[in-house]
């Protein structure tokens, strides 16, 4: 027993260590890509208030004009390079803190570069009084603040290796090379390099938390939308669940019972008590269908009402059948090759010949109604005309929103739709229902109008 408990000991302090090394190595890697790139990360300007936006940039500027100004007399006269070198590791400070507020990373390797060197190549005057070194005044002001436009836009395990190598690096070179007699700024440098690398992380993570603040903001507001919209949705189908629908099954129920309260019916009373049952029926069917896309989540969802196929032209016929069971005289012709249509424009189009032949019912009842599909290259042309009441027509309860309808679904495919009168005393409703793609788009439901 204590073997085994040696060996499990040994099994889980083996997979620790190894989970150890490779976290270790990921580590590594991800601080190498960090510190290793040219990508382009540029400087936001101030996001209020809006009068000093800019103000960083501008600060930026000035500290770059002072240090090359200060690196000037640094280095040429102070460190005894000369104006020639001089001038050329000072514009090389310049360029590296111009270029930190638009690519930090290969800015602040740049800085590095030209600070070792200048320290390397540095000779010290004789005199009484000794200079500061690795890192001059100028230049430790100039790197300090390219380190600190790095820190606002790299992880903070980056910028804190960065700051490390910014006072190890130049360290190293201390220890190697003795230009004379000089002032140590190492731990100077230290001190401001983590002093400018807290106060960048702090920094970032103060945005990054404002930043999280109003993405969760506007989550929660699209969801409060969301859930409104969805309770509202919610009533409407309790309301045309509890009212609509049980006004329909009274009337299919009612339908199916009359005949046996007539003795003898006769055929004709049968067959009309069989088309109200079979239309309520098939509205009871169509009702359940919108009531599943209402109290769906995702009303775009073709699963969110799988009690029936959506209509379309090829359900014409029982169209046809119950207008001619309301008295209509209906004739319907076809022009052009018939062929398979994009489910948008099927659907609308039968939804469109629908609500025209249910107008017709309503105020031009026992008139002829013509129903013409014209297939062409381009698209459907749907067409359908009525001669006119023959009978008084009832006063109708409907509020106009089916030719509302009719033209949202003719401009939801990008087609016209043009209703008015005829010259006969009819009235006419012309739709055209496009098919290329030029022109159709993308229909993800239906609009019961």
């Amino acid at each position: 027993m204590p073997r085994v408990d040696l060996v499990q000991g040994d099994g889980r302090a083996r997979g620790d260590s190894e989970r150890f090394d490779g976290a270790v190595v990921s580590g590594v890697r991800g601080l190498r890509k960090e510190l290793w790139t040219a990508a382009p990360m540029p400087l936001p300007p101030l996001w209020r208030p809006r009068l000093i936006r800019w103000l960083p940039h501008v600060v930026v500027v000035w500290i770059t004009i002072g240090t090359t100004l200060g690196n000037l007399d640094q280095l040429s006269e102070r460190y005894r390079f000369g104006y020639t070198v001089g001038t050329f590791l000072s514009l090389g400070q310049a360029a590296a803190l111009l270029l930190a507020l638009v690519r930090p990373v290969p800015a602040w390797w740049l800085s590095l570069g030209v600070n070792v060197t200048a320290a390397a190549l540095a000779t010290m005057p004789a005199g009484p009084g000794r200079e500061p070194w690795p890192w001059g005044p100028p230049a430790l002001i100039a790197h300090a603040a390219v380190l600190l436009l790095l820190t606002l836009r790299l992880p903070s395990r980056a910028a804190w290796a960065a700051c490390a190598l910014s006072v190890g690096v130049p360290g190293v070179v201390q220890q190697t090379i003795s230009p004379g007699e000089y002032d140590t700024t190492v731990p100077l440098s230290a001190v401001v390099f983590g002093a400018v690398t807290l106060i960048g992380t702090l920094l970032r993570g103060r945005r990054e938390a404002r930043s999280m603040l109003v993405e969760q903001e506007t989550l929660t507001a699209e969801e409060r939308a969301r859930r409104t919209l969805l309770e509202e949705r919610s009533r409407i189908a309790r309301e045309l669940h509890d009212v609509v629908a049980h006004h329909m099954s009274v009337i299919s129920i009612q339908a199916q019972v009359a005949p046996h309260l007539v003795k003898d019916p006769p055929d004709e009373l049968r067959e009309n008590l069989a088309g109200i049952r079979e239309n309520a029926l098939e509205a009871l069917t169509e009702l359940r269908r919108v009531l599943g896309v209402l109290r769906s989540e995702n009303p775009e969802d073709p699963e969110a009402a799988p009690q029936s196929p959506l209509p379309t032209l090829e359900r014409l016929d029982g169209l046809v059948d119950n207008a001619r069971a309301a008295g209509l005289t209906v004739r319907r012709e076809t022009a052009g090759e018939p062929r398979p249509l994009p489910p948008g424009v099927d659907l609308s189009a039968y939804r469109i010949v629908q609500e025209a032949v249910s107008n017709a019912i309503r105020h031009a009842p026992g008139s002829t109604v013509r129903i013409g599909l014209t297939y062409t290259r381009a698209g459907l042309t749907v067409r359908v005309t009525d001669s006119g009441a023959r009978t008084p027509a009832q006063p109708s309860p409907g509020a106009g929103h089916g030719l509302l309808g009719m033209r949202e679904r003719a401009a939801m495919l990008g087609g016209d739709l043009a209703t008015g009168p005829t010259p006969d005393g009819g009235y006419e409703v012309s739709a055209f229902l496009p098919t290329t793609s030029a022109h159709a788009r993308p229909t993800h439901g239906e609009t019961t109008p």
